[in-house]
């Protein structure tokens, strides 16, 4: 009933949110994306997105056909894989954000593994800043983390969302005394952003906590010790939206490859690409 093709292109609009960006993103014109979405609609008989010249959201049965389209998605690969006979080898170094942690990464990592058992990965979870350092000096194959800021297109973009200022709930800032903030230590990108947003609107501010992980961190703000820049999409249990503050701005997230370009490496860029939409809900 559903066109494979159709269903990906779907997969890619729900993920960037954007015609624009899924057309660059597979590589065709956004008439092309506009059609398979069209399709995919008469065919379910249900509206899948809320579109206007501004934004685009998904509708409820867009949710709901989010899952169903991974799921036929992924066995036609295993179909593919397993005619072809192919059977890749040899080691892969993923370095993955630790914002990363809390989604359903490990979900498609084990299908990777699953696929690809003679494969060696080795995975690397640092901070965006750290790992961008790591692919730059060839010791990272394949990297998935925030882009660097405004103007930064290096990769394929995975997943767009608006960052956000989170803390303990009810906290309110006092808007007389410094912000007190909760921040992953240089070069933390989201810490970056923070600061520069803040002078930028004059507020002072002050380091109330610096953790390298991203638990320290959230217990922290549990603790109600201060706020935290964070993405929208994945604020923790036991955390809010703390109102009163400068706008962050939007955040991307990337995929990025090394020099020495791999099988292995190729491979696990398309899983993660088919498979990001579980990369923006909590594991």
């Amino acid at each position: 009933m559903y066109d494979p093709v159709q269903l990906r292109t779907f997969l890619t609009v729900a993920q960037t949110l954007s015609f624009t960006q899924a057309a660059g993103r597979l590589g065709v014109r956004q008439s092309t994306v506009s059609q398979h979405v069209r399709r995919l609609e008469e065919a379910t008989g249900r509206p899948l997105f809320l579109r206007d010249t501004h934004s685009v959201e998904l509708t409820e049965d867009g949710e709901a056909l989010l899952g169903f389209a991974r799921t036929i998605l992924e066995a036609h690969e295993r179909a593919a894989a397993y005619f072809t006979g192919t059977r890749l080898r040899g080691r892969l170094r993923f370095g993955a954000s630790e914002d990363f942690v809390l989604t359903r990464l490990p979900e498609i990592l084990e299908g990777f593994r699953h696929e690809h058992p003679e494969v060696d990965l080795e995975l690397s979870v640092e901070l965006s800043g750290t790992l961008h350092e790591r692919l730059d000096a060839g010791r990272l194959d394949l990297v998935l983390a925030k882009r660097r800021g405004p103007g930064d297109e290096r990769g394929r973009l995975v997943w767009r969302d608006r960052m956000v200022w989170i803390g303990a709930e009810g906290l309110r800032v006092d808007p007389d005394r410094p912000v007190p903030l909760i921040v992953f230590p240089p070069p933390g990108i989201t810490r970056a952003r923070a600061l520069e947003v803040l002078e930028r609107d004059g507020r002072e501010w002050r380091i109330a906590c610096t953790s390298g992980s991203l638990s320290g961190l959230i217990a922290a703000a549990r603790a109600g010790l201060g706020v935290m820049a964070h993405t929208r999409g994945l604020i923790p249990p036991g955390l809010a939206r703390v109102p009163g503050l400068p706008d962050l701005g939007s955040v991307e997230f990337a995929l990025l490859r090394g020099e020495r370009v791999s099988a292995p490496a190729e491979a696990l860029a398309a899983a993660i690409l088919s498979g990001a939409d579980r990369l923006s809900r909590a594991g």
